[in-house]
């Protein structure tokens, strides 16, 4: 596999590519993940069934996206494809771990120029991804309320249904979101989708960097609300991120709503108290 893999690598990266050394890396739960070297230079390799082979088509295709606006850094796609049985994306390899007193402002800085990135076709993407390992559906929608409503949240519920997952206020909720939401026109933005602490760094030299994406146009505050879901960043983030690009009026009430898609697909992914969380969100949000 990885000789046919390292012919793979070899055309992507236009030059001879040789592996010579390769070693286990943290690469989260759902996949395999390797730091594979020539010797010279280093490439990330995730590996996964061959069935998965679309999640990282739509991953590589999520980066190429947001590497080409050359807002904010992310780990260049090198490539993806088949390997005997397995499915792989190679990407840039990126020294993580650094630290930088000015670090979290430039992140801030340029999470607002890569949200100033703004589609025509209006809120979704060109091509359904996945958030984690749970299909997400991106079909292009005039209406943020619209999309939010049927391809965010009733998806998201729908599966946490099937999963056995009880929440005696969903259709209030539901039925609730043209006046959570009202007032509210949100020009679309090119988001990262499932930005927690977990996929934001900093590299050696310095530079933040952001990973994982789960790409797709919509209110740029999905972005913001999920960096507080799981721990807040460093304030110098959300300082610098609203002197470059100021939130509109009622993000903190707009927060915990959007915060509940990700719940609802922790739920969904992973079950135990997820659910109760995911009802107190909404009792919280309908009080």
């Amino acid at each position: 596999m990885w000789e046919t893999l390292a012919k793979q690598l070899s055309q992507a990266l236009g030059q001879p590519f040789e592996i010579r050394d390769r070693a286990t890396v943290g690469g989260g739960c759902i996949n395999q993940a390797y730091r594979v070297s020539d010797g010279q230079q280093s490439v990330f390799v995730k590996l996964n069934q061959a069935s998965q082979l679309a999640m990282f088509e739509a991953e590589y295709a999520g980066l190429e996206e947001i590497y080409r606006t050359q807002t904010i850094r992310v780990p260049q796609p090198l490539g993806r494809g088949l390997v005997d049985s397995s499915a792989y994306i190679a990407l840039e390899w990126l020294p993580l771990g650094g630290s930088s007193a000015t670090a979290w402002q430039t992140m801030g800085q340029n999470l607002a120029a890569m949200h100033r990135v703004s589609s025509d076709l209006g809120f979704g993407w060109q091509r359904n991804n996945t958030i984690g390992d749970t299909p997400q559906q991106n079909p292009w929608t005039d209406s943020w309320l619209s999309f939010f409503r049927q391809h965010r949240l009733e998806y998201q519920f729908k599966l946490a249904n099937r999963r056995g997952g009880h929440f005696p206020q969903q259709q209030a909720l539901l039925e609730a979101l043209p006046s959570l939401l009202a007032s509210h026109d949100p020009v679309p933005a090119l988001v990262h989708g499932d930005l927690w602490s977990g996929n934001a760094d900093v590299t050696q030299s310095g530079e933040p960097v952001i990973l994982d994406p789960a790409t797709y146009y919509g209110d740029r505050e999905v972005d913001l609300a999920m960096t507080e879901l799981f721990g807040r960043f460093p304030a110098a983030f959300y300082q610098a991120y609203e002197s470059a690009y100021p939130l509109d009026p009622g993000y903190s009430a707009r927060k915990p709503l959007y915060n509940l898609y990700h719940i609802l697909n922790h739920f969904n992914l992973f079950g135990g108290g997820y659910g109760s969380q995911a009802n107190r969100m909404i009792d919280q949000i309908l009080a």
